[in-house]
């Protein structure tokens, strides 16, 4: 196909411009070729964002009830709400609840979703439901499940065994949408020999480890109680931080963990509306440094919205933080996406690349180029703009609508799940697992 008439922007970071039509031939950005024309005049023609963490489960939480007195901080929190809704999860609500996210994925202009996924009642196979919600959608996606020992051994075993089994799956069956990493909740509820056991599995399986890492400070006080050091010393001690782990949130990394973070070559997704509104600090983005994406933690997948909220956030602690740095957040994402795809060319729209992109019917009230792109980007685009998405050189969004659903009727369907997982979340008292020792560890995971 030919997309003719836009203003293209090949790249994020730096950002590159042009007025050329984008070709594409079986999936991939070409230099040349014939087909159906879309005519993109007056319109921008952008690479597909991507979302580096966040939580489908939580796609049917939106106007949840709560009944239960207010959490006080972020473990009750955890306990109250989010160790609640997983436990409620079984297959029929992790199938919706990936439907609904992956749809709101693309109506947003975002056609990668990084997943960390949990249901301890419904763990094995759950990566292949979310997969093929995913797939029937369009949309290209990492998964992992969240390895934890807060629900006890036995889940810890199966949910270690759900990220090898869905990785070696995906490179038996090559699958074309989808990648695998080894999942783990946080260090607060793992344990030395399940920590262990995930950093092993990333290793024997070559692809990578994604955790919470010091989200707050819960997880620092865990660690330097049980362990004598903090959470990311830890994570290196247990050959767990590499080039191709992800951590998310890092809100309270010291100096000595930020080096080491740095190190190890390892990316951070850095979630700032879930930090605001869980009330657990302010990551240090200015230590951290150029591997930082940007995730939603599970709040939609917008990540225009995302990218401003995480920019004017910013700009609170730094006035000198210019808005080409919420694209450079997103073109970490990509790259992160890109390195587990082995497609180095995804989060762009160059020769070779795969065909990841949106279409925004954006009509520019001011002068644009590749200079004031980034101010265009912060102050007045948004997802409001996305009329067609493009992944794998596949029509996915035409015109505001799924091309491959119908998505008044999965919305009908989607609410219809979300009181059924309501109703059996009435029936979940507060998760029991503390921190700090107040709960025994299991027997070790040594039969993973």
């Amino acid at each position: 196909m030919i997309l003719t008439g836009g203003v293209v922007v090949t790249s994020l970071d730096p950002v590159r411009l042009t007025d050329d039509d984008v070709h594409v031939v079986d999936g991939r950005i070409a230099p040349g070729g014939g087909g159906e024309r879309r005519d993109c005049s007056g319109c921008l023609v952008v690479p597909g964002n991507v979302c580096a963490h966040t939580h489908l489960y939580s796609a049917l939480a939106r106007g949840m009830p709560y009944d239960l007195e207010p959490p006080e901080n972020f473990l009750q929190t955890l306990q109250r709400v989010w160790w609640r809704l997983d436990r409620a999860l079984d297959e029929d609500s992790v199938n919706a609840s990936a439907l609904v996210g992956g749809m709101d994925a693309l109506l947003c202009g975002t056609t990668t979703l990084v997943d960390h996924h949990a249901s301890p009642n419904a763990i094995d196979g759950s990566l292949d439901v979310i997969e093929g919600a995913l797939s029937t959608l369009g949309v290209r996606s990492v998964l992992c499940y969240e390895t934890s020992d807060r629900d006890g051994p036995d889940r810890a075993r199966a949910g270690l065994a759900e990220n090898r089994r869905f990785v070696e799956r995906v490179e038996r069956e090559r699958l074309p949408l989808a990648r695998g990493l080894i999942g783990a909740h946080a260090s607060f509820t793992l344990s030395d020999e399940t920590l262990a056991a995930c950093a092993d599995a990333a290793l024997a399986q070559a692809v990578g480890l994604h955790i919470h890492a010091a989200e707050d400070e819960a997880d620092e006080r865990d660690a330097v109680a049980r362990y004598g050091s903090r959470v990311a010393a830890r994570l290196a001690d247990a050959g767990a931080l590499d080039a191709r782990t992800l951590l998310a949130h890092g809100v309270h990394l010291d100096d000595d963990e930020i080096s080491l973070v740095q190190a190890a070559g390892a990316s951070l997704a850095h979630n700032a509306r879930s930090n605001m509104n869980n009330a657990i600090g302010r990551a240090r983005l200015d230590a951290l440094g150029q591997r930082v994406a940007l995730g939603t933690d599970g709040i939609g997948s917008d990540m225009f919205e995302e990218s401003r909220t995480a920019y004017f956030r910013l700009r609170e602690d730094d006035r000198s933080a210019g808005p080409d740095w919420p694209l450079q957040r997103l073109a970490e994402g990509a790259r992160f996406a890109a390195g587990a795809f082995g497609e180095p060319g995804l989060g762009t729209i160059a020769p070779g690349a795969p065909a990841d992109l949106a279409v925004l019917d954006y009509a520019a009230p001011a002068p644009m180029h590749a200079g004031n792109f980034p101010g265009h980007w912060t102050f007045g685009l948004s997802a409001r703009h996305v009329r067609d998405v493009l992944v794998a050189g596949e029509w996915v969004v035409l015109d505001r609508k799924l091309t491959r659903v119908d998505q008044q009727e999965l919305a009908v369907s989607a609410r219809a799940e979300a009181e059924r997982l309501w109703r059996r979340l009435e029936e979940i008292g507060p998760h029991e697992f503390e921190p700090r020792g107040g709960r025994r560890w299991p027997s070790p995971l040594t039969t993973v």
